[in-house]
This record gives structure tokens, C-alpha cells and sequence, in this order.
């Protein structure tokens, strides 16, 4: 397997992910077994009681693969690098585009209230100070993408500068270092377990960076929640990812429960991009995120044809997005 096709699919992962998790994010867990069973099969349309999602067609994608597209056409016009206005001016446009379309699924609340005072004159590279949710994991797929993982404290120098604008936090910056170093060791030919390991050390560092928040370790987390669900079957897997290791959008929940995924299911990412679409909770970031790294680790042809053009229907361009980011992979 080439790298190249690794970049593929780390970047269709996360839109696989975040598609199978669009009508679940948000729902219980019973709730979602109660409609789909235990573990969804494939796509679904949203329910048309959906808070945030309703109207949306199976294989539709939300703000995360996005997002993640958006910061990585801004790391190709960049040469493989952004600053924290670009980042924030690019937000700003997207928002206006969605709300101008009628999308519901905007901003998250850490992304809104850092671009609010953005267009309040605060300066963007201050404008995160208090964002410790997982916008910026579930968007630097392309950060990890572009930076080897050979230079760890040089892959989180550019995960701090695609997420400063948003979430220049200690927990924040810590969970996106964690994701971008693992889908950088999966290009580079990692398994599961050492892209994980490369993760915890990342997040380590990134938890240097930022303003400190309080919030349970990062790193110390993906580790635990890890071991916590290595060889259960799935089924037992949700069950125990929902009940200790949460799922909400809190970086240190989620984060780690994505990592959780994929210790229970390790050798399959479409399986695990199901299982962490039927959590619940923020689910559909779980799930992209989750997608992302496995899709490094185990490339493109790990998920059925069926599923990439679900995601190509979407119009981001992904196969093109991933070949000129995998160009400039250590520039």
C-alpha cells in the first residue's frame, strides 16, 4: 500500500465517518438502537425529527469533512501552511455560505464564540483563548496529512497554527495533535497501535501549547480508554465507550472515545466508522475522526466503493484535496 493511497484514505475516512454519523449525532444510544438496532449497517437518512440534521439524504456529510476541507485547501494555497487569520476569515465565509443555504449545522460552540470576537476586532491569533471542544480535532485531518510524523514538535507547531483562531487551549490543542499524529503515522505505514502511541505522545506536547484550561489529560485518556475496550466485540464496546469514556463534544471525551473505536475494532475501519456512528452523542465527529485515522493506517481499499462514492456525491473534491496535500507532505 502506498502513502498516497493512505492520504486517500485518511481524508474519505473522515467523510465516511461523518456521513454514517450524521443522523445519529445528537441521539442517545437508545435511541439509536431502538431505530437501527445495536451497530448501523450503512447510511441513513436523517429522521425527519432530527434537531439539527433533518432533510439531510443518506450520505450527506456535515460541518466536519467541511471544515476539514476548507483548512486543507487553505494548507495547498499555502504551500502547507495557514495563519490564524486565514483560518478564521475562511470560517467566517463558510458560516455565512451554510446559513445563506438554509444548513443548521453550523458552528460549533467554541468556533462561534471565538469568530464572533473576530468580527469584533479581536485579534485572531487571541480570539481562541477559551475553546476547548473538539472543533480543531475534527478538523485537522490535512495538518496530518501535509506534517511527517518524524518531527512531532513540528507537526504540532502547524496544529497549533491551523487551530489557534478557535481553540488555543492546553485540552483543545492537545486532542488535535493527538488525531493529526496519528493519521500521520497511519500515512506513514503505521497499524492501530502505533499510530495510537505516536498520538499519546503528540498529545502530550500539544497539551504544552495554548492557554491552560482545566480538563482531564488528553493523552492520559486516549491511553486508558484504549486498553479499556481492546477485544471487546462492538456491541460491548459502545456500551462501555457511552457509559465511561463519553461522548460529547468535549475534547477529552471524544478524542479518546474515537481512539477507543478503533483499539475495538483495529483491523477494519468501515466497521469502525459503524460502530462510532452508533454512539450517540457527538457522534458523527467520534466517527469522522475514528474514520480518519483508520483510513491512514489501512488505506483507501479498506472501505467498499459504495461507500467513497457516497462521499464524492458531496462535491469537496476529496481525491483531488488529498493528492495536493500528500504533495506537500514535509514541505
Amino acid at each position: 500500500m502506498r502513502p498516497p493511497d493512505r492520504a486517500k484514505g485518511a481524508l474519505y475516512g473522515l467523510g465516511i465517518g461523518d456521513a454514517l454519523g450524521m443522523p445519529t449525532q445528537l441521539l442517545s444510544r437508545q435511541q439509536i438502537v431502538e431505530r437501527w438496532g445495536p451497530l448501523l449497517t450503512g447510511f441513513e437518512a436523517a429522521p425527519d425529527d432530527h434537531p439539527i440534521a433533518a432533510g439531510m439524504p443518506a450520505g450527506a456529510v456535515t460541518d466536519d469533512t467541511e471544515q476539514a476541507a476548507l483548512l486543507g485547501w487553505l494548507l495547498v494555497e499555502g504551500n502547507g501552511r495557514v495563519s490564524p487569520g486565514e483560518v478564521a476569515a475562511a470560517l467566517l465565509g463558510w458560516e455565512r455560505e451554510m446559513a445563506a443555504r438554509g444548513s443548521l449545522d453550523l458552528l460549533g460552540p467554541s468556533t462561534k464564540r471565538a469568530l464572533d470576537a473576530v468580527a469584533a476586532g479581536t485579534p485572531p491569533a487571541e480570539a481562541g483563548r477559551h475553546g476547548d471542544t473538539n472543533g480543531a480535532a475534527m478538523r485537522i485531518t490535512p495538518v496530518g496529512i501535509v506534517a511527517a510524523p518524524r518531527d512531532l514538535p513540528g507537526l504540532v507547531d502547524r496544529v497549533q497554527q491551523a487551530s489557534i483562531a478557535t481553540h488555543n487551549t492546553t485540552v483543545a490543542l492537545a486532542g488535535a495533535a493527538a488525531v493529526a499524529a496519528a493519521v500521520s503515522a497511519g500515512i506513514d505505514g503505521a497499524d492501530i497501535g502505533a499510530a495510537t502511541a505516536t498520538a499519546i505522545e503528540a498529545a502530550a506536547l500539544g497539551a504544552r501549547r495554548g492557554h491552560w484550561t482545566a480538563g482531564a489529560d488528553v493523552s492520559a485518556r486516549i491511553r486508558w480508554a484504549a486498553d479499556l475496550v481492546a477485544g471487546a466485540g462492538p456491541e460491548r464496546a459502545a456500551e462501555v465507550i457511552g457509559t465511561l469514556v463519553g461522548t460529547s463534544l468535549a475534547t477529552q471525551e471524544s478524542v479518546p472515545a474515537a481512539f477507543a473505536v478503533l483499539s475495538a475494532v483495529p483491523g477494519d475501519p468501515w466497521q469502525a466508522c459503524l460502530l462510532a456512528a452508533s454512539l450517540g452523542g457527538d457522534c458523527d465527529t467520534i466517527a469522522a475522526m475514528a474514520g480518519a485515522i483508520g483510513g491512514a493506517c489501512h488505506g483507501l481499499a479498506a472501505f467498499p466503493a459504495s461507500a467513497i462514492e457516497a462521499v464524492d456525491g458531496n462535491g469537496l473534491r476529496i481525491a483531488e484535496l488529498s493528492e495536493a496535500l500528500f504533495a506537500l507532505r514535509g514541505a
